[in-house]
């Protein structure tokens, strides 16, 4: 294959997962081996399910989907297999790598450096690099951290360096080293790579082509550049097409008048307006539809329990994972209302682990204000009842008097509504259940708030609102997140450092 030819095309792709409710309907479009295509936009649009009917996991009701016969394709999976678990980290790199035995501990030192995942000797250690390297290498996947498993399944695919490259929302478990390390190796691969984002600054890095789903029209429409290059391109296009149906609708408009006045005339005034009124019809039909662009959360508050007081929330000693190992740190953190803790430290020191652990009471050292109530936003969404439908879960949070109105008002505000109310949550995309979350957050009315990277899965342009809530909140709270221009966003009293 030429480089440049077409690798992957959609030919008038139909696809829905029930009845009469198409995500995609007659969707084409194709990307050119090289390319650095970002999916982006609007949620529920079906950006995960065409990465789906690409691997061949789904398959289109109508159309066809055409991939380069021997094109190698790789996709990184949001979760790890059960069965990868168990395995080694050399066992899980050998089962994904396609290098040959000599090459493959290099490959896999270089996969890790982008993912920032590669082991360094802790200060002060006689321990050589290649030493603390195969050490590593010996780990069992399942004793790294959620947010480490989430780089170390990014790597999974990256080793493979595949004819098309899958990344969906790569950027959630980076930190800022990371992110520069993954843009770096995205800027200089050869091939084609598709990614599925809400990170501006970073697809705007490498990107050199867009594909918009439109969740109205179900039609995918492509965009060369970036995504600022896209926005000013679909910009264009509306304050076009905005022009043009003003200009119908003033002929539409005239023609309507004077059809109405020429009605009531006799002869051959009647069926000159006839013919006015049909002309008026025509031009209607004329009207482009105007983009009706990813519709905004609403802005919202999380209301602070009520009725309580003092010290919220006190820890005099935290758990840490050091060089592979538990380690117990003094601390001296006393939280009263309305004081916010930014817990911050690397990849695998255990943040996670300890908010899990105030949640679920289980943190030597550690007291909780009699009565309080705790809202925990997981980042993994497992605090959810994935059987349950969105509408049940809301009504799970609600309190006993809340009308029926009013709850599905709250939740149409977080853009749940209709069917997705209906739906059975291990059915939503992961910004959906992103929604869904908050939407419980507002309806518990938590006194401490333990918030594990709230703006994973999240659309960019819904951070500012999120911001706003967080800030507000007059709880307590203890905030993990990695996404600095989120948090300056947010006022925070204090600091703990686990490193």
């Amino acid at each position: 294959m030429a480089r440049g030819d077409v690798i992957l095309r959609f030919d008038e792709v139909t696809f829905g997962y029930t009845l009469n409710r198409e995500l995609l309907d007659e969707a084409s479009f194709s990307v050119r081996d090289g390319m650095k295509v970002t999916i982006v936009w609007q949620n529920g649009a079906g950006k995960s399910t065409i990465f789906k009917m690409i691997t061949k996991e789904l398959t289109p009701k109508n159309g066809k989907i055409h991939v380069t016969q021997g094109a190698h394709i790789a996709i990184a999976k949001q979760t790890m297999p059960r069965d990868d678990a168990e395995l080694t980290v050399a066992e899980y790199f050998r089962k994904y790598s396609r290098s040959d035995a000599h090459n493959i501990d290099r490959d896999i030192r270089d996969i890790l450096e982008v993912v920032n995942l590669l082991p360094t000797p802790p200060k002060d250690s006689d321990l050589t690099k290649e030493q603390v390297f195969t050490s590593f290498l010996e780990r069992k996947i399942h004793s790294f951290s959620w947010g480490q498993q989430a780089r170390l399944l990014l790597a999974s695919a990256l080793i493979q360096h595949p004819d098309i490259l899958l990344l969906d929302e790569p950027t959630n478990n980076l930190d800022t080293d990371g992110i520069w390390n993954l843009t770096q190796f995205l800027v200089e691969y050869d091939k084609t790579v598709i990614v599925i984002s809400h990170d501006a600054n970073f697809l705007n890095a490498f990107t050199d082509g867009i594909l918009y789903l439109d969740i109205f029209t179900k039609k995918v429409e492509q965009f060369l550049g970036n995504y600022h290059d896209a926005v000013e391109q679909i910009e264009r296009k509306i304050e076009a097409q905005n022009r043009e149906n003003a200009r119908l609708e003033k002929e539409i408009m005239a023609n309507k008048e004077q059809a109405n006045v020429f009605a009531h005339k006799w002869g051959k005034l009647r069926s000159v307006a006839k013919k006015m009124v049909e002309r008026a019809e025509e031009l209607e039909s004329m009207k482009g539809s105007v983009r009706r662009e990813d519709k905004m959360i609403r802005s919202f508050t999380i209301p602070n329990q009520e009725n309580i007081g003092g010290q919220i929330l006190t820890l005099s000693q935290v758990k840490i994972i050091r060089n592979h190992a538990p380690e117990m740190k003094d601390v001296e953190i006393s939280l009263g209302k309305n004081r916010h803790l930014l817990l911050s430290g690397p990849n695998g020191i255990g943040k996670s682990t300890l908010l899990k652990s105030i949640a679920e009471g289980t943190l030597e050292g550690m007291h909780i204000g009699e009565g309080v109530k705790i809202g925990y936003y997981r980042q993994d969404f497992t605090t959810l009842n994935f059987d349950q439908t969105a509408y049940e879960s809301l009504m799970e949070s609600a309190d006993m008097d809340v009308k029926e109105q009013d709850l599905r008002s709250l939740a149409a505000g977080f853009l749940i509504t209709g069917e997705v109310m209906k739906t059975r949550i291990g059915d939503m995309s992961e910004g959906q259940k992103w929604l869904l979350m908050f939407c419980k957050l507002v309806l518990e009315k938590p006194g401490l708030l333990l918030l594990d990277e709230p703006t994973n899965h999240i659309n960019f342009r819904h951070l500012p609102i999120i911001a706003e809530a967080l800030d507000q909140y007059e709880g307590t709270m203890v905030l993990v997140s990695h996404l600095d221009e989120f948090v300056w966003q947010v006022h925070i009293d204090e600091y703990l450092e686990l490193e």
